[in-house]
């Protein structure tokens, strides 16, 4: 299985983003799906999840109402809408697979993970 994450940038305060997770390998409407980031110095934080069908979805305290994470199966992509962006959101955004097809907010949970892809947010 392999995770490419795409859409990461440079963006003002208040804009918006959205980011890609095209998966390749396996069978990808069976699984669940995170979006984790990282900034420099910190640990790896929960963002979002969406089980294998986009019938359930979590999301960390830090973005709740201004990010929502959807899947298109016929796609095999997964995608992460983050909007009223804050410099805080600044990191290194990571998309990851699990097997077990639901919604998880622990990295222990996933199999498979992206590279990543910067999000850069200037005040």
């Amino acid at each position: 299985v392999q995770l490419k994450e795409s859409g990461g940038g440079l963006v003002q305060a208040g804009g918006s983003l959205r980011l890609s997770c095209a998966v390749s390998g396996g069978t990808f409407s069976n699984y669940g799906m995170g979006w984790f980031r990282q900034s420099p110095g910190k640990e790896l934080e929960f963002v979002a999840a969406i089980n294998w069908s986009g019938g359930s979805t979590k999301y960390g305290d830090s973005v709740k109402g201004r990010f929502t994470i959807s899947r298109d199966n016929a796609k095999n992509t997964v995608y992460l809408q983050m909007n009223s962006l804050k410099p805080v959101d600044t990191a290194v955004y990571s998309c990851a697979v699990t097997w077990y097809g639901g919604a998880y907010s622990h990295t222990g949970a996933y199999n498979y993970w992206g590279q990543g892809t910067q999000v850069t947010v200037s005040s």
